[in-house]
Formats: C-alpha cells, structure tokens, sequence
C-alpha cells in the first residue's frame, strides 16, 4: 500500500485511468466483434456499416494511448479482408 500522500494520490489516479481505459478497450472489442458477427451471417450491408463504425473508434483508441499504431492497423486490415470476402 502507499505510504506518502502523493503515492496514495498517484494510486487513486491510476485505478481510474485503468478503469477509463477497460471501457474503452471494451468499446473497441465490442465494434470488432460486430464487423465480424455480421461477416459470419453473410450480411454484406451490415458489416460494410460495422466497418465504418468501427474504424473511428479503433482510430480513436491509437490516439488515446490504448492500443498501438500497429494493432489497430492489423485489425482494420483483417476486419478489412473479411467485408471484402463477402462481396466475392
């Protein structure tokens, strides 16, 4: 446990940034997942507009520091390849 005031602070700050930052992992986790639950059933239209929505947010999660440059791309690309799997 902290023992001076600002390592208490520092731990109350840090429990809150960890739990801002699981809702918003969450958030993300929860748009992949539509993109490709709509893959899965086929729907061409639904995933095209999962995948438009899930971009932003997952281009968002870069900036906020919550995943890197790298993972989001890779997800974007293979959330990418799945849409276009449907429409062949």
């Amino acid at each position: 446990m902290a023992n001076t005031r600002s390592a208490r602070k520092r731990a109350r700050q840090a429990e809150k940034t960890r739990k801002h930052n699981m809702g918003m992992r969450s958030m993300m986790r929860t748009r992949i997942k539509n993109v490709v639950k709509a893959c899965d059933a086929g729907d061409k239209e639904a995933a095209q507009a999962a995948y438009k929505a899930a971009v932003p947010v997952i281009d968002s999660m870069i900036n906020k520091g919550i995943v890197t440059k790298n993972k989001a791309a890779r997800h974007k690309s293979r959330l990418n390849i799945r849409v276009k799997a449907l429409s062949v």
